[in-house]
């Protein structure tokens, strides 16, 4: 079940042809059909919001392409002239109706199969983002705290991890960053520093987090480092490799990622 009022629901609709011209759908249908109650093209053509004009088109159309008359004049008479259905016309609307039940009644069947269809079709759209940055954490904004020129967004991701971004007022208005929205944080790899000990230390950084590092992958000057966060979520931290040998980053071993509010870019679906 996806969050966020964000459930996908399975809709279609049905429309004839003959000879690869359109005859009609549910629009032309229920035309027809408000012409069998009322004995009237006027008011049938008010009753679907069709003009007197737009309403004759169709009819002439679907009476051409049906070989035979669907719709017929009535000679005027005590009670002057109408339209009505020809025997054709009326066979075409309720069969048209029963093609309706079955093809809802195959929609309901396919929703039922396709539960899970929505977190996998957005999951399917993250992974299709494409960004330089190495880290990117989606999840929600929990909160914004307005400024005069910069905007601070708190954004909570999986595993009760909270990220903290800062960015301009006018990007926060056109990005329609508010509670409750979706959002995605990415931070580069470059900008995070690991701290393998902070008993007793402050930092101005306001985004620590805390996991377990799981691949160390030197590199001619820098170190790769990869670290399992709470939650699943993973993380890539690139360090020197001096640094790497003094903090003595193994796998296995604890460590804390911390990174400003103003290296987090914040994006949102598409």
């Amino acid at each position: 079940m996806a969050q966020g009022g964000t459930d996908i629901e399975l809709h279609g609709a049905i429309w004839m042809t003959v000879g690869g011209e359109n005859l009609g759908g549910a629009g032309r249908v229920r035309l027809l059909a408000q012409i069998a109650e009322s004995g009237s093209i006027t008011r049938a053509a008010k009753a679907v919001g069709m003009s007197y004009k737009a309403a004759w088109d169709a009819i002439d159309a679907m009476n051409n392409l049906a070989g035979e008359p669907l719709v017929e004049r009535l000679a005027g008479g005590k009670g002057g002239g109408g339209t009505r259905l020809t025997p054709r016309g009326e066979r075409l609307v309720a069969n048209f109706r029963l093609i309706e039940q079955e093809h809802r009644r195959y929609l309901d069947a396919l929703g039922r199969e396709a539960e899970g269809i929505t977190d996998d079709y957005l999951l399917i759209r993250r992974m299709a983002m494409k960004t330089s940055a190495r880290n990117q954490f989606f999840g929600k904004v929990a909160r914004v705290t307005q400024g005069a020129v910069n905007d601070e967004i708190e954004l909570d991701v999986a595993g009760g991890q909270r990220i903290v971004a800062v960015v301009t007022r006018e990007s926060s208005q056109d990005l329609g960053l508010q509670a409750g929205a979706e959002a995605c944080a990415l931070v580069k790899s470059s900008s995070i520093i690991l701290v393998t000990d902070d008993r007793g230390a402050r930092f101005s950084a306001r985004n620590r987090l805390t996991g377990t590092i799981t691949r160390v992958q030197p590199g001619a000057v820098n170190t790769e480092v990869v670290m399992d966060l709470s939650g699943g979520a993973s993380l890539v931290a690139v360090v020197t490799n001096e640094s790497s040998r003094t903090l003595g980053l193994a796998v296995g071993r604890p460590a804390t990622a911390i990174f400003k509010a103003s290296s987090v870019i914040v994006a949102i679906p598409a």
